[in-house]
């Protein structure tokens, strides 16, 4: 059930967009991330820190995407919420007598330290790949910048709305609309589906690794 609504700002956010573009969608995964907030606090009288630092940054970038009328800042959250996740990963090695992997799944199987700090170490590089895929997408794959630099630079307007190409230009300045909207669905699809698929394959390949070793002693090296 939590991870079902830990998971709707993006699927609403998906769902929205494609009725009514990015700012509104935008607006609606701004909304249920502080109501998922508001909710924590009032079901448990307690907000995890992660939870309060994603509702920043979704507040942050997407409101400048809001203000700015420009989707680059909404794009980057991703990338610096996985980052973000990678950095508490990679902090909890250090902080505490148990990562932060081996806190959430210690109570459910035996490990070795070593196999405990293989894995904690696999996730915040997997999280810094993430970032990474996700910045590919926006200014390599989708070409989504680079299409709407040009929008910008033969229409001379800076704030766009892409929903409106019909009604805002025409000829070649249509065409150029229509295209930065078809790359800007491209990193709209990776952020829902890339994403979720490249995490179910990680969890895949750790839940190998996992199966693999849970059965060793605790006081057994790892290999």
């Amino acid at each position: 059930m939590q991870l079902l609504i830990d998971f709707l700002p993006v699927l609403l956010f998906f769902v929205v967009y494609k009725f009514a573009g990015i700012y509104v969608a935008t607006g609606v995964a701004i909304a249920v991330s502080a109501l998922q907030v508001g909710w924590n606090w009032w079901r448990h009288h307690r907000v995890e820190p992660l939870q309060l630092a994603t509702l920043g940054l979704i507040a942050v970038f997407g409101g400048l995407t809001l203000a700015l009328h420009d989707p680059i800042f909404v794009m980057w959250k991703p990338t610096l919420v996985n980052w973000l996740f990678a950095a508490v990963f990679l902090g909890s090695h250090w902080v505490g007598e148990r990562n932060l992997i081996e806190r959430m799944m210690g109570h459910n199987v035996m490990l070795p330290p070593l196999i405990w700090a293989r894995l904690n170490f696999s996730w915040a590089a997997f999280f810094v790949f993430l970032g990474l895929a996700n910045l590919f997408v926006v200014y390599v794959w989708s070409g989504f910048f680079t299409a709407q630099q040009a929008l910008i630079a033969e229409s001379g307007q800076t704030a766009l709305d892409l929903t409106a190409c019909a009604t805002t230009f025409s000829g070649h300045l249509l065409t150029l609309c229509e295209e930065a909207q078809a790359r800007e669905a491209i990193w709209v699809n990776f952020k829902l589906f890339g994403m979720m698929g490249l995490t179910l394959l990680f969890v895949i390949v750790q839940a190998f690794y996992l199966v693999r070793h849970a059965q060793e002693p605790a006081s057994k090296e790892a290999d």
